[in-house]
C-alpha cells in the first residue's frame, strides 16, 4: 500500500515495467516458480530450516547465498541490473525489501520452470501474479523486453527463440514478501529426498509438500555430452556418481562436503537438469 509519503519502492518498480510492457494478459492457469536446492545451507543453516522459521522466501541480498552469481550487494551485478530495470526504485531499499526470483512456468514443466537453479520448487498462487514483473531473457543478459501479468508477450518471444533447455525461462520478480502459509501453492520436491531430513523439514512448512518423477542420470548418459559444460565436469560427475547414477541428492552430498568447487559442482547439476529431467 502506497503511505502519506508517496508509493512504496515495489509500487514504483511495478509501475515502470507495466510502462514498458505490451501483449495480452498471462493466462491465468500458468504459475510462477521459484527453483531452488533444498539441500543447501543459507546462513549456517540448512535452507527448509530457515524458512520453517521465516516462514518467509528470501532473497540472496537477505541471504548472501544463491545458485546463479553472488552479485547481491550495493554496486554488484545484481543490485546494477536491478536499478536498470525498475528504474531506481530499489536503490535505497532495505534487502528485505527488495523483489525475489523465479520464472513464469509457461513450459508447464513438472519440475518448475528453471531447474538449472535448483531441483526443488516453491509454486506460487495465482494472486501472485498481480505483484510479478518479468523480464526475457535473464536479466543478467540487460533484456530490452519485458511483461506484467496484464501486459504478457514474452511468451511468444521465448517459443520463437532457440536457447539451451537451461536458458529458455521468462525470469520472474516478485516484488513483496513471499509468505509461505499465504502465497505457495506447494513445495514441490524431488522424490531422491524421500525419507530424509529434507522431507522431515519440508513437512515443517506452513505449505503443502508435493512430489514431480525425479532427475536422475546414468555416467553413460553423462559422457555422451562432454562439449556440454567441458569434460572436466564429466569427469567431475563420474567421480561423484553413486551406483553409475547421479541424482540431486548425490549432487547435493558432493557440495556439502566442501572438496570440490561449488562453481564445479554446479555445472555437474547443469549435466543432470539438463539431461537427466523427467519428460
Amino acid at each position: 500500500m502506497s503511505s502519506d509519503a508517496g508509493p512504496t519502492a515495489q509500487e514504483r518498480a511495478l509501475g515502470h515495467v507495466a510502462g514498458l510492457s505490451s501483449g495480452p494478459p498471462v493466462e491465468p492457469t500458468l504459475r510462477v516458480t521459484l527453483n531452488f536446492h533444498p539441500d543447501r545451507v543459507t546462513r549456517g543453516k540448512p535452507i527448509l530450516e530457515a524458512l520453517a522459521e521465516g516462514r518467509v522466501y528470501l532473497s540472496q541480498f537477505v541471504t548472501g547465498t544463491s545458485n546463479g552469481g553472488l552479485t547481491a550487494h550495493s554496486g554488484g551485478d545484481r543490485w546494477r541490473w536491478e536499478s536498470r530495470i525498475f528504474r531506481g526504485a530499489y536503490d535505497n531499499a532495505a534487502a528485505h525489501e527488495r523483489p525475489v526470483y523465479g520464472a513464469l512456468n509457461f513450459r508447464r514443466k513438472i519440475v518448475g520452470a528453471a531447474p538449472r537453479f535448483g531441483s526443488a520448487h516453491l509454486r506460487l498462487t495465482t494472486p501472485a501474479l498481480a505483484r510479478t514483473t518479468f523480464c526475457y531473457p535473464d536479466s543478467f543478459l540487460e533484456p530490452s523486453d519485458f511483461g506484467t501479468a496484464d501486459h504478457m508477450g514474452l511468451i511468444e518471444l521465448a517459443l520463437a527463440d532457440d536457447r539451451d533447455a537451461l536458458d529458455d525461462y521468462i525470469e520472474a520478480q516478485v516484488h513483496g514478501p513471499v509468505r509461505l502459509d499465504r502465497d505457495v501453492e506447494a513445495l514441490v520436491l524431488d522424490p531422491c529426498y524421500q525419507g530424509t531430513a529434507v522431507e522431515g523439514a519440508a513437512r515443517r512448512l506452513p505449505c503443502p509438500v508435493e512430489w514431480h518423477p525425479g532427475f536422475q542420470l546414468t555416467v553413460e548418459g553423462l559422457r555422451r555430452h562432454p562439449a556440454y559444460r567441458g569434460q572436466e565436469y564429466v569427469a567431475l560427475g563420474t567421480r561423484i556418481a553413486v551406483g553409475g547414477r547421479l541424482d540431486p541428492r548425490i549432487v547435493g552430498d558432493a557440495a556439502g562436503t566442501g572438496r570440490y568447487d561449488p562453481q564445479a559442482v554446479k555445472k555437474v547439476w547443469h549435466y543432470l537438469a539438463r539431461f537427466g529431467a523427467p519428460a
